[in-house]
């Protein structure tokens, strides 16, 4: 411990508050002043702003500056403190006392209230005014000479995150800084102005981490998410930029509000909102409010906080471009102004919120008690049957445990009734007393209630996100929804896994498939270089059923390794499977495992289209669910070679969405000549628009001409109903044409290997309209029969009539390869278990 700093912990409190004034005026630097330039004049790199809030922590005593994780490029994730020299000393007491009043902590609250406001800046990397602006505001609130801010510190606790995303935000910078004009080109042709594929908007793995607060998937969001429920803030602000002609968008929030929404938290956006407003009308800049950006996903930066009890509020700066650019206006928008808005209106809600700091706290403790007590959503209880898989049981348990949901089971087993997630509709309900139990009579009640709900109330269409998400059909889960309180009786305890495997040298292994776990066993096993078989049919042995999919690893074929039967038994053991055996390949039912239909699974040599022509929160997708979460070696090929590359050093081709302009007739010819020499070809999404009804492939929008000419006059006769439509009407005729996201319910043939380990039903989140026929030669393994209409969420009544009877999952087989179509995308945001279940199928098992 430096001189300094000894002196400092040496002092007493009144002797802290009469040192910061004269410490400051010899340390404290403004931005300007450390880095050497105006905030505006340049971008920032991340290691600069980590050094200069680690100076402010160093020059005060009432700023502290913590590393709370890194990304995934080991750049450090970081957040400050500041707060009242006085509160400083007691910041664990302060923090203690808010878990309290949730009930996420025990005992009573005691002390003064202190209110507690969050700023997070730039979840998107090339939003990148949000980091500077987290300079100045981190300046302008802990400097002492700034009487204003340090009257609003004595009863405020101010946690800043200055960069969520900085593996983003440093590619953004790096592009800037290496292309940028000097001075600044502000205008929008300007390659300054156009950032390369993929942006700087998303993570290392290209997701939006802005859209992953709920599911976590990311390790940015795991750590971030860790830290703030350990604090459960008053208020909390994501710190955005739009497209740059648009004006400054602060609270209120747009409808639709969910229906968890407390009238508090409506109440006090629209305080903070006008106190904004203040300010922005002395300066005349431009702002509006109640439009766009709603309240309704769960997963956002402004939800997530509000579903947990704050004060949730998106703040969006017109940017997303270099240090200048022409608007529409005819105006010039600066660097230095986007910061300055946001500087603003992150020290009016500090002030606002702490001009009413007691009440923030006693409506906060309120929601809580509520919550604890008095929770008024129609469904109380959620009963997760025992009999599901145990792999996708203890996701959801561990998802569970990261957002702090409580759970266990009831006391003895009992009838009742609810709404099952598998029928969608009401009935019986046996409940067993190993079944998983939740309630909404906790801290998280409103939060629950927003995931789990089967169909919430959506008060507007006009969303700006998906409207469905619901984990149970995301996993198939056998779940019900109770409008009745089941009362926890003792802590949930996981079903008791069987060991690996007995002693000994079988003739085989077997290994049933049925989740994600396997899959990522199958994954080690192929990497270990052991061979795997699969069953293509069902059978049984030794008084055990096993479905087609089954993983068989056979004696034969794995003699050169050496330790064959320790490395499999340990491989198992450390991955948590479960390994039968047998004696023999003679078996009481179904094929014997030396039958043709026990396929030999040769590891593929997989590649993924990247580049321009991508889309790059796709290609993201995929990228992380081979490297972490299936640990499996992936090549990634970019769009601007990918016509040179020789293909037939790889065995699977994944297209994700795009739009794949550079794959012309020619080069089609190519990749069909690749497939049917034995390739796997993959394509998800609105990438499937490059192959429909071209020559060679079976992908076809329309069975006939007839069912083309059919939809075409349905078409014209809607066009001729809108010409008459009024022009504020419109909006909303353009939603009838969409599925943002909504959870329809297809049937599955999981007698196909695309979908082994799955059930004869499969619900998807359908994020496009796109619409084929059954395939005529291929096929058809998920298909949406019928007259189509989402089992959660909204979609438009035309878009449901134009996807109705299609083919969304099919396999096209091509000679000695195959095609895979994925009209749905199943690795959407990455928290869609069964989808990646689908998805392995398609790289490790179909056409093997």
């Amino acid at each position: 411990m430096n001189l300094f700093r000894l002196m400092k912990c040496l002092l007493s409190l009144a002797a802290v508050g009469l040192c910061l004034a004269a410490t400051a005026q010899i340390r404290l630097q403004s931005p300007r002043e450390f880095l050497g330039y105006e905030p505006g004049d340049r971008f920032t790199y991340h290691h600069s702003v980590v050094e200069y809030y680690k100076h402010v922590a160093e020059a005060l005593p009432n700023v502290d500056v913590v590393q709370y994780g890194e990304t995934y490029e080991h750049r450090p994730l970081i957040y400050a403190i500041v707060t009242a020299p006085e509160n400083f000393s007691q910041l664990e007491q302060i923090r203690t006392n808010n878990l309290r009043r949730t009930g996420l902590a025990e005992g009573s609250a005691t002390g003064e209230k202190k209110a507690i406001v969050w700023l997070s800046y730039n979840v998107h990397g090339n939003e990148a005014s949000g980091t500077e602006a987290a300079l100045e505001t981190l300046y302008a609130l802990s400097n002492p000479q700034n009487q204003q801010t340090q009257a609003w510190l004595k009863n405020t606790v101010v946690i800043l995150d200055p960069c969520l995303n900085p593996d983003g935000r440093d590619r953004y910078v790096n592009f800037y800084n290496q292309y940028g004009n000097f001075p600044p080109n502000p205008s929008p042709e300007a390659q300054e102005n156009h950032e390369p594929w993929p942006g700087g908007r998303p993570n290392h793995y290209f997701f939006d981490l802005n859209r992953d607060w709920a599911w976590a998937t990311q390790q940015e969001t795991q750590q971030r998410v860790k830290l703030y429920n350990a604090w459960m803030p008053h208020v909390h602000v994501d710190f955005h930029e739009q497209g740059y002609n648009n004006p400054y968008f602060f609270a209120p929030a747009a409808e639709p509000f969910h229906e968890v929404i407390s009238g508090w938290q409506r109440t006090f956006q629209g305080m903070i909102g006008k106190n904004h407003a203040k300010y922005f009308d002395e300066h005349g800049w431009l702002y509006f409010t109640k439009e766009v950006f709603d309240l309704y996903y769960p997963s956002y930066g402004d939800t997530y906080p509000t579903y947990n009890g704050a004060i949730g509020m998106t703040y969006e700066q017109g940017g997303q471009r270099g240090l200048s650019i022409h608007t529409r206006d005819e105006d010039i928008l600066t660097l230095h102004d986007r910061l300055t808005h946001h500087v603003t209106t992150g020290l009016s809600t500090v002030e606002v919120t702490s001009q009413n700091a007691i009440r923030v706290v006693d409506e906060f403790e309120k929601y809580f008690r509520e919550n604890n007590t008095t929770p008024t959503a129609l469904y109380k209880s959620y009963v997760v049957k025992a009999t599901n898989n145990a792999d996708k049981l203890d996701r959801l348990i561990r998802w569970l445990d990261v957002h702090g949901i409580r759970y266990g089971h009831v006391t003895g087993g009992r009838s009742t009734r609810g709404f099952d997630f598998q029928t969608q509709g009401n009935g019986a309900v046996n409940i067993a007393a190993e079944d998983l139990v939740f309630n909404i009579y906790q801290p998280k009640s409103r939060f629950i209630t927003a995931v789990f709900e089967p169909q919430s109330a959506l008060a507007d269409s006009l969303t700006y996100d998906i409207t469905a998400w619901n984990p149970f059909y995301a996993s198939n889960l056998k779940a019900y929804a109770l409008p009745e309180r089941l009362t926890i009786g003792k802590p949930y305890k996981a079903p008791v896994q069987p060991p690996a495997a007995p002693a000994g040298k079988p003739y085989a292994y077997i290994v049933k498939y049925q989740s994600m776990q396997d899959v990522a066993f199958l994954s080690a096993m192929m990497q270990q270089g052991i061979k795997v078989r699969s069953s293509a049919l069902a059978f049984s042995t030794g008084g055990q059923d096993f479905e087609p999919g089954t993983l068989v690893v056979t004696r034969k074929n794995n003699e050169k390794l050496e330790h064959f039967d320790s490395l499999i038994v340990n491989l198992a053991t450390r991955m948590g499977r479960r390994l039968f055996t047998t004696t023999t390949g003679f078996m009481d039912r179904g094929k014997d495992i030396g039958s043709v239909f026990v396929h030999y699974l040769k590891p593929p040599k997989v590649a993924l289209l990247t580049g321009d022509e991508t889309h790059s929160l796709s290609t993201g997708e995929v990228w992380h669910f081979f490297e972490q979460q299936l640990h499996y070696p992936l090549t990634l090929l970019h769009t601007n070679y990918f016509k040179r590359t020789d293909l037939s050093k790889y065995t699977v081709l994944i297209l994700p969405e795009g739009s794949y302009a550079s794959l012309d007739e020619k080069y089609l010819e190519v990749l069909s000549a690749w497939v049917g020499e034995g390739g796997k070809l993959i394509v998800i999404g609105n990438g499937l628009t490059t192959f429909e009804d071209k020559k060679g492939f079976a992908l076809k929008t329309f069975a006939s001409d007839e069912e083309r000419e059919e939809a075409e006059k349905s078409e014209e006769k809607l066009e001729k109903q809108d010409a008459l439509l009024r022009f504020e009407t419109v909006e909303r005729r353009d939603i009838s044409n969409f599925i943002s996201g909504a959870i329809y319910k297809l049937q599955l043939d999981n007698s196909h290997p695309l979908a082994f380990g799955l059930g004869p039903v499969y619900y998807s989140l359908k994020t496009n309209e796109l619409h084929y026929a059954y395939l005529e030669h291929g096929w058809n393994v998920g298909i949406l029969p019928g007259k189509a209409r989402p089992v959660q969420g909204f979609a438009g009544a035309r878009a449901n009539q134009r996807v109705t009877n299609s083919l969304v999952f099919g396999v096209e087989e091509r000679r000695r390869g195959n095609i895979v179509y994925l009209a749905d995308n199943p690795l959407f945001r990455s928290f869609w278990e069964d989808g990646k279940m689908l998805f392995a199928n398609a790289v490790f098992v179909v056409g093997q």
